[in-house]
């Protein structure tokens, strides 16, 4: 967690740019809707709205303030109540409203590197950043499927390197995890030791097997499943170029030669540092 916390404050050291507001997507998923709402905040962050029949739930509110507005606008032309709101890895603009979270993660986003992460968020971007939630918290814990909205949300282990969130089967359709699955090349955020590689190869597996059609994450968005197979061939091959290379250039060199023109590629440099440490 320590290396995780070091790597996060580095990222921390980019500039933040001016962003253009969000943009929403909706995916009818049969017996729900599925809005996600593409922030195009500094961070790459998504939020996510389920809608039932008569209520809503929200996933991952926003972090800052122009993205909290814009959300909550979109959510109040729904007009529907909202019956739940989940924090996962992300704590945002919830105010005071009563939240859900994994077993565990409360206390977590108290700790050193949740904590230090958010302490260095306020340091990065100000008043940018919305109000802290004040709302009380209930955790769920592992393993429970539970049904707001009528809808399923059943709450899993996500990956063992990770932050200990819960990886969420939503209406047995849709599969939120940490990081949405994409045809490009893996953050050093992500991944950033060989235990990871494992790690994420096993969520990613796990994934697949709910059954799901649609992957979504706190970061990215939505995608469909053959992102989630190309992530695990990506990750099986970096894994086998990470045993064959002696050093960090050498397997930056051989992922550029192995996925030519792949997006991310600037994103290389880190992933390879974070690696051999």
């Amino acid at each position: 967690m320590k290396k995780v916390l070091f790597i996060l404050f580095n990222f921390l050291t980019i500039i933040a740019m001016a962003q253009s507001k969000g943009r929403f997507e909706v995916h009818d998923l049969g017996n729900y809707k599925l809005h996600v709402y593409y922030t195009n905040d500094t961070l790459g962050d998504a939020s996510y709205i389920v809608e039932g029949k008569d209520a809503l739930v929200t996933m991952e509110q926003p972090l800052f303030k122009d993205n909290v507005a814009e959300f909550g606008t979109y959510l109040s032309k729904l007009e529907k109540p909202v019956e739940k709101r989940i924090t996962d890895y992300h704590v945002g603009g919830t105010g005071k409203h009563d939240v859900v979270m994994a077993q565990g993660m409360p206390e977590f986003t108290k700790g050193a590197v949740y904590g230090g992460m958010m302490k260095g968020f306020a340091q990065a971007f100000g008043d940018a950043l919305t109000d802290m939630p004040t709302g009380k918290v209930t955790e769920v814990a592992f393993g429970a499927t539970k049904t707001w909205a009528g809808v399923t949300f059943e709450f899993r282990h996500g990956a063992a390197s990770d932050f200990p969130g819960a990886s969420i089967l939503i209406g047995n359709k849709a599969y939120y995890t940490h990081w949405t699955p994409a045809k490009a090349h893996i953050s050093h955020l992500q991944v950033s030791s060989p235990a990871a590689i494992d790690a994420e190869i096993t969520e990613a597996e796990n994934s697949l097997a709910s059954g799901a059609t649609l992957f979504i994450g706190g970061h990215g968005g939505a995608a469909t499943r053959d992102a989630v197979e190309f992530k695990i061939a990506y990750l099986k091959k970096a894994k086998k170029l990470l045993e064959e290379n002696k050093t960090a250039q050498a397997f930056v060199d051989a992922m550029k030669q192995a996925y030519p023109g792949l997006p991310g590629e600037t994103g290389l440099e880190d992933l390879g540092k974070a690696l051999y440490q």
